[in-house]
């Protein structure tokens, strides 16, 4: 077993359990939610266990009688729990009585009660680039939304090369400590085993297997693009004339969603500002961007060559740039979610005003651009100064995320940042 690598949600679990009395982790297989909840747990009950799971469906009162918080890892075994939770939390509700760890949404959800009110949601994530452990944060998005950052220089030894590396590496706690030939097999391994094991066991029979493991590459050749579904059918099965039906395409979105394998990043949508018409398309992301490499193929040597330049979607840049931005990401969402914020993209209808990504809370954004690149041009803030202007003082920062060697603050009020010196 590897040591325990803290993580964000750490604080933000523990705050939850001090004030209320239930919470289900959610997340993708490998995210390390069980590791993060045993560390809190008075009990843990492997419901996946068949043994485990027959005496939670022979006495559902059980629960209420193990010593708090009671830690039900894999609930989705036994769907009936997520009810005696919540009956058991209308009856006494006082805090820190039950974590829910899954890391899929049971077949028969709908039959499910909400839980709203009785218990509270967390989402687990793979490893952000500061849980990692590259570097030691210079400019976090918390001061960033209160307008608190300081603007003292940093620099890192974190260059072009690791970054490609901790594209590949993964940010599943147990597949990155692997040396890589054995890391390449778990990420490929991951991948099968969602699609001829998860699927079915979720009730969803894939007549196919082959087309849909192209359509995860088309998928994953969209990383961090807004092209249509359809576009990433047609990549798909180019030459095919037996297509799947755009019912079967989205029944699979749907199940790569309950077990947490897609993370679009959404469309920002604001009402209460004259930007014209807005693309309403999400952004595509995989849980972590080392899965959307393997289904590429793609190295950290191939990546820094460029030899691999097939994108997909109407945005430009290249298959590293793409990657970067996943890499990014998938650490922004880990910083939104600690800070209650939300993460968003931008783009305008016809293409010609883009923003990588906004961080909103209440009242309050930031903007931030991603950049494979050591340096910042004038052309690379020219949307975010464009923002700014019809924004005013509600737009709290505007940031470039590169790969240069230190952080810094522009004339123009634009802060540059590399990217393993961002920071939740």
């Amino acid at each position: 077993m590897s040591a325990y690598l803290p993580r964000l949600q750490d604080a933000v679990l523990l705050d939850l359990l001090r004030g209320l009395p239930a919470v289900a982790i959610d997340g993708a297989k490998g995210v390390g939610k069980t590791s993060t909840a045993e560390r809190v747990a008075g009990t843990v009950l492997q419901v996946d266990r068949p043994e485990v799971a027959e005496s939670l469906r022979n006495d559902p009162g059980l629960i209420r009688r193990l010593k708090p918080p009671v830690l039900l890892d894999e609930w989705q075994y036994v769907p009936q729990l997520w009810n005696s939770v919540r009956r058991s939390v209308d009856e006494d509700y006082r805090p820190g009585q039950f974590l829910l760890a899954g890391s899929a949404s049971p077949r028969d959800e709908n039959r499910l009660h909400s839980g709203a009110g009785r218990i509270v949601r967390l989402r687990m994530r793979p490893l952000s680039i500061e849980e990692r452990g590259l570097d030691e944060p210079s400019v976090r998005l918390a001061d960033l939304l209160t307008g608190a950052a300081s603007e003292a220089s940093r620099s890192t030894d974190v260059g072009f090369g690791r970054y490609l590396h901790e594209i590949t590496a993964s940010g599943f706690p147990a597949i990155r400590q692997l040396p890589d030939r054995y890391r390449d097999a778990q990420l490929d391994s991951y991948v099968a085993n969602i699609v001829e094991h998860d699927f079915p066991e979720q009730g969803l029979r894939v007549r196919r297997p082959q087309t849909l493991f192209a359509w995860l590459k088309a998928y994953a050749a969209a990383t961090a693009g807004t092209a249509s579904y359809t576009t990433i059918l047609d990549a798909a099965t180019s030459g095919e004339s037996d297509k799947p039906t755009k019912v079967t395409t989205g029944a699979w979105r749907d199940m790569l969603s309950r077990l947490w394998l897609l993370d679009p990043v959404e469309a920002w949508l604001p009402g209460d500002h004259a930007f014209g018409r807005l693309s309403a398309a999400p952004k595509h992301f995989l849980a972590d961007p080392a899965l959307a490499a393997r289904l590429l193929n793609l190295t950290s040597a191939r990546l820094e060559t460029g030899a691999v330049d097939h994108v997909l979607g109407p945005q430009g840049g290249t298959v590293a740039g793409r990657l970067f931005e996943a890499l990014v990401a998938q650490s922004l969402q880990v910083y939104a979610s600690v800070n209650e914020a939300c993460l968003y993209h931008f783009r305008s209808d016809t293409g010609h005003r883009e923003i990588d990504f906004i961080v909103e809370r209440g009242n309050v954004v930031v903007a931030l651009e991603v950049r494979l690149s050591p340096s910042v041009s004038d052309d690379d803030v020219r949307h975010l100064h464009w923002l700014g202007e019809r924004m005013g003082p509600t737009l709290a920062a505007k940031v470039v995320v590169n790969t240069g060697p230190t952080s810094y603050r522009r004339r123009d009020g634009v802060w540059v940042v590399p990217a393993a010196l961002v920071g939740a």
